[in-house]
């Protein structure tokens, strides 16, 4: 078995579990060829927009089962709300052992501060069209069959995969982000307030470098997804890194034993045994 990587500070986002586009043995994988201090969820991670009782696979429940087991470790984890999992900012405060459910972090990193936020609430059209968001999701998420369907056929030819929805994605997120201009505003924010990083999520964009103003300077971090570009941020020794998934990593291989799995009841009632806990 192939040791653990020790990871001090791992921030995911936008994995968006509950939808088809949604990469969760992948997410899985690393998780499991990690061994973190902390763990920061920067929102999206259960895309409550487009949950369905009829589409919650068996690998979905096995990345919130590792999760919850890594909490009963005592590991820190802080899940971070964003939009397509809003309905937890109700739950804000809540603290379970060592997970907390939080709107915003400030953490302090070696003599340094990190303000950390999922980044809608710099989304105009969530402020102001949410029906909208709501709608182009779901579009996003036939996108991501009809995407998988044309890869298919391209296997079949021999032909290189085509990148329907990331193409897509990354233009209408990137018009988004010109639009309200994402980056430098977090950046602004953060320069303005004393903050040395700042780390969001939500347009699916990873990205990590300084960006200056008149006022200073700030290291602006993004996770990206895991949907698309199967990103992470990892902070260890003082400095931060994007990881990046790679599919040909033995760590990682997924076999098709994998398919053979539990029921979703069966995990539920797994869970319920190993947090000691008993059915109503």
């Amino acid at each position: 078995m192939a040791r653990k990587r020790k990871v001090e500070v791992v921030v995911i986002s936008d994995v968006h579990l509950g939808t088809y586009g949604c990469h969760a043995k992948e997410l899985l994988a690393y998780l499991k060829s990690i061994k973190p201090g902390t763990v920061i969820l920067n929102g999206d991670i259960i895309d409550i927009w487009q949950f369905s009782k009829s589409y919650w696979p068996a690998s979905h429940m096995r990345v919130v089962k590792h999760l919850m087991g890594l909490i009963a470790k005592g590991t820190k984890v802080y899940y971070i709300t964003g939009n397509h999992d809003e309905m937890l900012r109700k739950f804000v405060g809540l603290k379970l052992g060592s997970f907390q459910i939080v709107n915003k972090l400030v953490m302090e990193m070696d003599g340094k501060r990190a303000w950390m936020f999922h980044g809608d609430v710099f989304d105009v059209t969530m402020q102001h069209s949410k029906w909208l968001a709501k709608l182009g999701a779901h579009g996003y998420d036939l996108l991501i069959l009809l995407n998988r369907m044309v890869n298919f056929f391209c296997l079949k030819l021999n032909r290189e995969k085509v990148y329907l929805s990331r193409n897509i994605k990354n233009r209408v997120k990137s018009a988004v982000k010109f639009i309200n201009n994402f980056e430098k505003t977090a950046s602004d924010i953060a320069i303005s307030t004393g903050y040395d990083y700042v780390v969001c999520g939500h347009i699916h964009q990873p990205e990590l470098r300084e960006i200056t103003n008149e006022e200073g300077s700030v290291t602006y971090l993004n996770s990206g997804d895991w949907i698309e570009n199967l990103t992470s941020l990892e902070y260890n020794k003082g400095a931060w890194s994007l990881y990046k998934f790679r599919e040909n990593l033995d760590a990682v291989v997924m076999d098709m034993k994998e398919e053979l799995v539990p029921s979703n009841i069966q995990l539920f009632h797994s869970l319920m045994v190993e947090f000691n806990l008993k059915s109503a």
